[in-house]
């Protein structure tokens, strides 16, 4: 299985890379447009602020490309950020794959939320094995509101959009590389996809 984590200069790339290592998988990285539409597996990783994210996608070309796949695509925290319709930080206009847009966290809680929550609502195969209410690793100061797209849910302050999903295309707004064996599995589920 041919799995391509995208390399666009704003990810979380090498933890990532460990832990599909660790479930008996090779990732590579690449920005070749060609070896990313070639992929069995695509994973969309984004760690930093969202308009200069979206800029090095423009640069390289993968804003066009990115809603364009057709195989099974993880989108990871700020990954799964842009591919909604726009995002509060910076303005930013998203790839719009889900009809969505991210909001900054009110002055109710403190931001960012670091660390664990528990993930609830659980309605996809990305989740399969998975318990309500277990803890998943988060670092975000932005979310995207619950909708049709929604797949997982948190609540911090008010309830939001832990994963999402649309066709193919998945997202985390948490780090299943970063949220122990729950993330693994998670991870898991989706290379079986």
């Amino acid at each position: 299985m041919k799995i391509v984590i995208i390399n666009y200069g704003a990810g979380n790339i090498q933890s990532i890379k460990f832990a599909i290592k660790r479930l008996g998988h090779t990732a590579i990285l690449s920005n070749d447009v060609e070896e990313i539409r070639n992929a069995d597996r695509v994973i969309f990783p984004g760690v930093g602020e969202a308009s200069s994210a979206m800029a090095k996608l423009w640069e390289s070309g993968l804003h066009d490309l990115i809603p364009s796949l057709k195989q099974p695509v993880l989108g990871i925290c700020l990954g799964m950020q842009l591919m909604c319709n726009a995002s509060e930080e910076g303005g930013t206009e998203g790839l719009g794959i889900f009809d969505v847009n991210v909001l900054k966290f009110g002055t109710t809680v403190k931001v960012p939320q670091i660390g664990w929550n528990q993930i609830t609502n659980l309605k996809s195969q990305l989740f399969k094995g998975i318990n309500e209410k277990e803890h998943i690793y988060l670092v975000h100061s932005f979310y995207a509101p619950v909708c049709a797209e929604t797949i997982a849910e948190c609540e911090y302050g008010s309830r939001y959009s832990a994963a999402l999903q649309k066709d193919n295309f998945y997202a985390t707004q948490f780090h299943p590389e970063k949220s122990s064996t729950v993330g693994e599995n998670i991870l898991f589920n989706f290379l079986k996809m």
